[in-house]
Parts: C-alpha cells; structure tokens; sequence
C-alpha cells in the first residue's frame, strides 16, 4: 500500500494517485456510499444478529482452477502446433505423423509441461490451505469492533469499527497479453500496539463492485443482518455450474454463432468447461479454520444495554451525506464541497 501524501492516517474523501492508480478512502469514518450493497463474489458468506465473517468466495477458486487449466492446456496446444509445423516442415525426409510423435513424445517437453502444472497446483493448494490455518475477518456490530487473526497460533487484533480503513482502487493490469482494468477493495485494520496496518484486498470485477462490497459491510454493521442483500441463487452465483450455463446460454442469444463457438465455447474448453466449477464447489464445501478461543468468546451476544453505539461525529456526518444523496449527488460531490469548506 503507498504511503500517504498526507502525511497521517487516511480518513474517508482522501484520493490518492500512485503509478497510474486511483485510491480513493471511504473509511474511517465508514460514511454512506450510495451504492446499493451488494456481494457479487458472496463473501459474507456467514452473517447474524452479533457478528459477520468476511473471506474468500466460491468465484475466486473457480477463477484460478480455470486460469491453471487455461494455461497448461496453452502450453500443450503450442507444443502441438510447433510440432505439426515442424512435421510439415519436415515431410520430405521422414513421414509427417512420425516426424510429428516424435516431436511430441520429447521428455524435456512433457516436464516442462509437467512441471508448470506442478507449479498452478502448488499455488491452488496453498491457497485452499488457507482455509484451514486462516480465519476470515469477523465484523461483531454489538461490540462494534472488527477481529483478525494474521496467521495461525498468533494474537487476535482487535480494531474499533470506526477506525477501519477502507479504500477502493481503479488502476490497469499489464500481462504479456493485453492491457486491462483492475479494480480492487482493500480494508486495512491498524494494530493499536504495534501501528502495523493488516491489509486485505479483494479484486473485483468494476469500482462499482468494489464499492458495493464495502457497502454490504458497512451497512451491516450500522443496520444489522436485514441490511444486507439476499444471497443470490445458485444460477446467480459466479463460480456455479449453473451460473456457467447462465452465461454460456446468455453469450448464445446475443452473439452471432461463429463468435459463440470460438468467443465462448473454445475458451471455455480450453479453461476446463465446468470442471474449475467443480473444483470451487469441492473446496467451499471442507471445513474452515476455526477462530481462537479468545475470539470466540468475544463473540457472544451481549445483552442489549452493552452494545456499542456510533459516534456523534458519525451519526453527524452520515446525516450530512444522506441529505447530499437526498438532492441527486454523490458522496464525491459531498467531498468536494467539504474539503472546499476547509480549504
């Protein structure tokens, strides 16, 4: 995370630009967005009337089986490609098939490829690990307080809810292939102690996205469970089988044919077809780590006398932003017209 041009901790409205990326905060104080709260990777997962566990969603697992797939069947096709290139090439001083097996049944090629595959599993599994040795982030709104456990056997770290930091990023992602967009929600909760911020972020799809997954967690903490949106079906959940024939049967009716067999159909078997789907449904299904026990009893419902209440500041300013969203702005155009103020 860059350091701030502010010099202090950041608060909600600052905007940053580092190597061609916006930042903008919205936390702390975690202000109204305006966005409609939504999860579109479902990440709050388990939600109730004390507390709300954020972490990784059925989307993210299925994404990186399909990219692995993708890129290890790459790899193949191109040897495949170079070899029936090579047999042609060849066709005059050896039969093409067995100048092209010949090519093909080379071991340093197939280790090569084997070892690439090796390298995607080594990462997926240390990935799907994390599950089992790493609690998600717990948001408890009757303490108004937000838990984290930075690895297995360590401290717990406790963060008031209105000193969270929160931000959403817009900046651009180069591969050897294209240019493209990438957007990101990071939450950073400051150790009291030690000053360190724990950082997590989450990739998303558009900024709107990004914004509306704060938005859920924001709005449940200061409205509680009702809040929040409902979770989508199955059909509606990316990373399904059913959300795969979704888009599969949406790219069939609204594009023409040659550009549905090799837009979707030869891209998506090349990324395993719904196998990474399988994949992601097998490991939402195993066991996730356990909180510590501290954690667990920091959990309990309390009675109705202790829960915390926001600050005036919050309730203050939060009144100040609805009434900007009541007359058809945004929360961007309440910073301006701050930071003017105070200017």
């Amino acid at each position: 995370m860059p350091d701030s041009k502010y010099q202090r901790l950041p608060h909600a409205g600052d905007f940053e630009q580092v190597s061609g990326t916006e930042i903008v905060y919205l936390s702390p104080k975690p202000l109204p967005t305006g966005v409609e709260a939504y999860s579109y990777q479902l990440l709050h997962r388990d939600a109730n009337e004390v507390y709300l566990d954020f972490g990784i969603g059925r989307g993210n697992f299925e994404f990186m089986a399909r990219c692995g797939i993708a890129a290890v069947m790459g790899v193949i096709t191109s040897f495949v490609m170079t070899a029936l290139l090579a047999g042609w090439a060849r066709r005059k001083y050896e039969p093409f098939w067995s100048g092209v097996l010949d090519f093909l049944a080379s071991p340093p090629i197939w280790g090569f490829i084997g070892a690439l595959a090796l390298m995607y599993v080594f990462i997926f599994c240390k990935t799907v690990r994390e599950l089992r040795v790493q609690p998600p982030i717990r948001f408890n709104r009757q303490r108004r307080e937000v838990a984290m456990v930075p690895k297995k056997g360590a401290a717990p770290h406790y963060v008031p809810w209105e000193e969270v930091i929160a931000c959403v990023s817009a900046g651009k992602l180069v591969t050897e292939y294209a240019v493209l967009p990438e957007f990101k929600l990071m939450i950073g909760l400051r150790g009291a102690v030690s000053g360190n911020v724990l950082w997590l972020t989450v990739a998303c799809g558009s900024l709107r996205a990004a914004v509306a997954e704060w938005e859920a967690i924001r709005a449940y903490m200061e409205e509680g469970p009702a809040a929040l949106p409902a979770p989508p079906s199955e059909e509606f959940e990316e990373g399904t089988v059913a959300f795969f024939h979704m888009a599969r049967l949406g790219y069939r009716e609204n594009f023409p044919w040659l550009q549905y067999v090799f837009g979707f159909l030869f891209v998506q078997a090349f990324g395993g077809w719904t196998l990474p789907c399988h994949i992601s449904n097998w490991v939402n299904n195993r066991p996730r780590a356990l909180f510590p026990k501290a954690v667990q009893e920091w959990s309990r419902p309390l009675p109705a006398d202790q829960h915390a209440l926001p600050s005036e500041a919050l309730l203050k300013e939060s009144a100040e932003v609805r009434e900007v969203f009541y007359r058809g702005k945004t929360l961007l155009d309440y910073f301006k017209v701050k930071f003017a103020e105070a200017a």
